[in-house]
């Protein structure tokens, strides 16, 4: 049972290294093109795969892009911005 985790374990972090690498949303993630990483999570999966899960989960997106989900409206500038003109605007036609 234990060899069979020696080969099984390799493989299934290595295929799941490539899936994330060949679907990441930027051309050169963490610095290299994509078929780099390709390569070398195929040649050394070990440590391909260590590297690449390393600098995955270890800084943000690159490029300046972050991964956020939807903005609470208490915590958008914008709609914020919009709801205090809109109180003036009702301020000011009450007051008239």
């Amino acid at each position: 049972m234990l060899r069979v985790l020696l080969f099984v374990i390799p493989i299934a972090l290595a295929v799941y290294c490539i899936a994330d690498a060949v679907q990441h949303p930027e051309e050169q993630p963490y610095g290299l093109p994509r078929w780099a990483w390709v390569l070398i999570i195929l040649f050394f999966p070990y440590i391909g795969a260590g590297v690449w899960l390393y600098l995955k989960f270890s800084r943000p997106a690159s490029g300046g892009q972050q991964q956020r989900g939807p903005i609470a409206p208490d915590d958008d500038p914008e709609y914020l911005a919009w709801l205090r003109d809109q109180e003036r605007r009702r301020k000011r036609q009450g007051g008239e």
